[in-house]
């Protein structure tokens, strides 16, 4: 007796951009809203529309880019996305793997088909969601022959280089790095460089990722 697959949507928004999210959200909104084929949905459409339009004018605000105005932006954001995490578990289920049903959601299906992933930089492999708020994993990227690494990172506001790096020396690299105490809803850069007989090599070029 064979199964039936599932149809996942596609609910990865820790790397999309402000205005994406914004253009995600609203498609997903206003498809569902009436939508015979999802009659309870767990999130009040008209709460996420409300929510929608309050982070796409703290996008505009945040211009500026005053910390307390962007940090408000960036809690608005995940406001947003934890809504459309809820819809697309909801539209999972509901939507009973029929393709033409599910495509009335707004939500785009994810890829069935497995790839290996690139490495984020020629030195960090990557980043993912520690287990708590506030905390990160990190994977370096092994090098041959290297005695030990070096890992740093620090806020990025607006893509800007962080004005301070905190320095982590890393001894293995099977494993994460597991960085605690960092401020959600802030975006921080990562560079990572290792240590060879003959010295350090280059940092590598910045990654950055939302820590929620």
């Amino acid at each position: 007796m064979s199964s039936v697959k599932t149809i996942k949507p596609l609910d990865g928004f820790s790397d999309v951009p402000d205005a994406d999210v914004v253009s995600r959200a609203t498609a997903i909104q206003t498809k569902m809203t009436g939508n015979s084929n999802f009659p309870n949905p767990p999130v009040d459409l008209a709460a996420l529309k409300a929510a929608i339009d309050s982070f796409s004018a703290l996008i505009a605000e945040a211009l500026d880019g005053g910390k307390k105005v962007v940090a408000e932006k960036n809690r608005q954001r995940e406001t947003v996305i934890r809504m459309l995490r809820l819809l697309a578990r909801y539209v999972e289920v509901a939507c009973k793997a029929d393709v033409a049903v599910f495509e009335t959601s707004g939500f785009e299906a994810a890829s069935t088909t497995k790839t290996t992933s690139d490495p984020l930089s020629e030195k960090i492999r990557k980043i993912e969601h520690g287990a708590n708020s506030g905390s990160l994993a990190v994977w370096v990227k092994a090098l041959r022959k290297a005695f030990s690494y070096e890992l740093r990172y620090g806020p990025s506001a607006n893509g800007a280089p962080p004005t301070a790096w905190t320095t982590l020396t890393v001894t293995g690299v099977k494993g994460p790095v597991v960085l605690s105490g960092l401020t959600p809803g802030f975006t921080y850069a990562f560079q990572a460089r290792a240590l060879l007989k003959e010295g350090f090599t280059d940092w590598s070029d910045s990654v950055t990722f939302m820590c929620t």
